[in-house]
């Protein structure tokens, strides 16, 4: 095929993240996050580069001691959620080039307008490079996985949500998913969200490629929880994919507010031979990283709270985005 979306552990060149300062949602635990923030970043750093966008670069650098792996970019951003916002990379005969996609805060729930602008102006000002391809699709990276060989996992709640491409019919956005992508095959859970979650089911919440063969999912074990009977009929959609299936428990209910929070170990996040995970104080917690080292032997995996991120409905994987190397055999 032309077209290869990569899958998230291939070879990267950096990963990016915004870092919080004079966000608006973010101001009721600012201290926190930034806190949350830097260990993240942290272990970042110690494998590969990461470029920190930020309104203030000044000051965010002075939370690091350490420099190396850390490039700092001054720019205006509405949300911290580049997953969403940032470009998607992707290889076409070889050679990377990066899709900007309309982001509209998952359905116009927020302001998007400086989100919406980060990918073209990272391009524009040279810190990006290559083949940019500005689309008016809306699609947001945590919407869709692939295993790097033509498949593409995605739900339906999410791609076929009328806040999205509603003059599209569910055909034509199949049609142009697969097309963008080359994709040999989509699949697209009927199945399965999370309560807190802003996204309509990213799938990135919910189910995950862990090599090209397996996929990790979100199992519910207690049947007293809200989630059981659609996290049960998720699971039952991906036995009939054909693929091997690794489960994740749920972690246990969090609340900010009196408002439950989507607490995932999906959320996890490859990086140049590591694989970082969020936790949450849980008694899941262990257990999960454990079976992912014992999963990926090649890998190290490290454990982030991700206790604050979710005040704020997203975790790990929502706050970053990968930047792949230009060109691969």
């Amino acid at each position: 095929m032309a077209k290869r979306l990569p899958s998230e552990w291939e070879k990267q060149s950096a990963l990016m993240v915004v870092f919080p300062t004079s966000q608006l949602d973010w101001q009721h635990s600012l201290a926190q996050i930034q806190a949350s923030y830097v260990a993240f970043i942290n272990a970042i750093i110690t494998y590969q580069p990461c470029f920190v966008l930020c309104d203030d670069t000044l000051h965010v650098s002075s939370f690091f001691t350490k420099n190396k792996n850390l490039f700092f970019i001054d720019i205006q951003t509405n949300d911290t959620w580049i997953r969403d916002f940032g470009g998607i990379d992707f290889y076409e005969n070889g050679s990377k080039k990066t899709y900007n996609f309309t982001f509209n805060a998952w359905g116009d729930k927020f302001m998007s307008n400086k989100d919406d602008a980060v990918t073209k102006q990272l391009f524009k000002r040279g810190i990006l490079h290559g083949t940019l391809i500005n689309e008016s699709f809306v699609l947001e990276g945590g919407s869709i996985d692939s295993n790097g060989e033509g498949v593409i996992l995605s739900t339906q709640k999410c791609l076929f949500n009328s806040n999205r491409n509603k003059h599209l019919t569910q055909t034509q956005i199949t049609q142009k998913i697969t097309s963008f992508f080359d994709a040999k095959k989509l699949i697209m859970l009927a199945n399965g969200g999370l309560y807190g979650d802003d996204t309509d089911a990213h799938v990135d919440t919910l189910a995950r490629f862990l090599d090209k063969e397996t996929i990790a999912y979100v199992k519910c074990y207690d049947k007293n929880d809200a989630h059981f009977d659609d996290l049960e009929a998720m699971e039952q959609e991906l036995s009939q994919t054909g693929f091997k299936l690794f489960p994740l428990p749920l972690p246990h209910a969090k609340f900010y507010n009196n408002h439950r929070l989507p607490a995932t170990y999906l959320n996890f996040v490859f990086i140049n031979d590591a694989l970082i995970v969020p936790t949450y104080d849980d008694v899941h917690d262990a257990s999960v990283l454990a079976s992912l080292q014992l999963f990926f032997s090649q890998r190290v995996v490290i454990g982030i709270d991700a206790q604050i991120f979710i005040r704020e409905h997203g975790s790990l994987h929502c706050s970053c985005m990968n930047i792949y190397e230009d060109n691969i055999l």
